[in-house]
């Protein structure tokens, strides 16, 4: 099996602009490719994982990877998918995100004797002369075809700005200074940057007379048609401190059962023989095997497997009946935070940051969504004694410990 059947094996694969060639230069290890991300905020989320697996499959196989990360454009904010205008970064904001972007990068992606680089946009976007580059890049885009794509259709009854009209032209441009400053000849991305990445191949093709491809990678959907990755709480980060090894496994352990196979097809490395046969045969208790095999190995890719391993331990005695593990998340309380020895219900809900807000935590509480020491609590007004320790069971699957300081 070559890597790009594989790849169509496990549904990676949604636009193409040219698919022998594209076929043909991952086969052989002969694709220089990028992949692009803005730096909106301190840690990459799950929503960037499957580029990451992506390039390290394709790393594997021989294929030299960029790393681009998005210091210029992430001044300017992508409007795909958006409704609203993304919020403007400082400059020092950007680089730090861009930083902590890099370290968690080299997890996945070997940047060692040349087989990666990482470049950062900034590096000529933000020296551009305005007149040059209309000059140079203007002529070559058409405003008609550049609203006919979705990404600004989007946006035109709530007002696309000027601003982030140009993001086009920049993402078309970075392609272009890629493939003459590193011999880039391919861009890979979400199904919903395609004609961003129209636009770079077709500016490459008309500056250059060269050909450069592009393929987009199957947005991850969960089967309502929603992007995964999303929680009461927020983002699922990469970011340990964000989003805890526990909570990260939990998340993947708790996805719907017509979700794991897809899941694990294309966010693992299980060999895709195993997968497909282990779907053969998926009904009762295997779709539980299935979710702890695609949490352990989603956790172990991010996170180490030690931590996959205790997430793994944590998950089984939490539910497997005892309800208590040293590895479950904890909260600790100082005695400044309780009253006469108690806190209130809600109080508690939100020190535990189990929801954003006490109007959430009365509405989960009134629903019988709140169990303390596995006694169901409705009382929004209930005071809780933490005499040491107390766990709190949110819904049927979230149990978090309380520790009095």
């Amino acid at each position: 099996m070559t890597v790009f059947e594989e790849l169509e094996r496990r549904g990676l694969l949604a636009q193409l602009t040219d698919k022998e060639e594209i076929e043909e230069l991952i086969n052989t290890g002969k694709a220089t490719f990028y992949i692009g991300f803005d730096p909106t905020a301190d840690s990459l989320h799950v929503g960037h994982f499957m580029a990451l697996c992506l390039m390290k499959r394709l790393q594997m196989a021989g294929n030299k990877p960029i790393v681009l990360l998005g210091g210029g454009t992430g001044m300017i904010g992508d409007p795909s998918g958006k409704s609203d205008m993304r919020k403007m970064m400082t400059i020092e904001t950007i680089q730090h995100n861009v930083d902590c972007f890099l370290k968690q990068m080299s997890k996945f992606i070997d940047f060692s004797d040349g087989k990666a680089i990482a470049v950062n946009n900034a590096d000529w976007l933000l020296d551009l002369n305005y007149v040059e580059l209309l000059r140079e890049v203007g002529p070559h885009f058409t405003v008609n075809r550049m609203l006919s794509h979705e990404c600004y259709k989007q946006r035109w009854d709530k007002g696309l700005t000027f601003f982030e009209f140009n993001y086009m032209i920049m993402q078309s441009y970075d392609f272009y200074r890629l493939y003459q400053d590193y011999g880039c000849n391919m861009q890979f991305g979400g199904d919903d940057q395609w004609a961003n990445m129209l636009g770079g191949t077709e500016l490459i093709r008309r500056k250059l007379g060269k050909d450069a491809y592009a393929m987009t990678i199957t947005l991850l959907l969960n089967s309502e048609g929603k992007k995964m990755g999303k929680t009461e709480k927020g983002a699922v980060w990469l970011d340990a401190e964000k989003t805890s090894p526990y909570e990260f496994f939990q998340y993947w352990r708790n996805v719907a059962d017509a979700d794991v196979i897809k899941c694990l097809k294309m966010l693992t490395f299980v060999p895709v023989e195993q997968i497909e046969e282990m779907e053969k045969n998926l009904e009762g208790a295997e779709f539980n095997k299935a979710k702890e095999l695609l949490a352990y190995e989603l956790t172990a890719l991010v996170h180490g497997k030690e931590e996959a391993k205790k997430a793994l331990e944590t998950s089984k005695a939490v539910f497997g009946g005892a309800g208590v593990s040293e590895n479950m998340p904890t909260t600790e309380l100082t005695a400044d935070k309780l009253i006469d020895n108690v806190i209130n219900i809600l109080d508690l809900l939100v020190e535990t940051k189990l929801v954003p807000t006490k109007s959430e935590g009365r509405r989960l509480v009134q629903q019988g969504g709140i169990s303390i020491n596995q006694e169901k609590i409705t009382d929004p007004k209930a005071n809780i004694a933490i005499n040491p320790e107390v766990i709190i069971k949110k819904g049927k699957k979230i149990f978090h410990k309380v520790i009095l300081k």
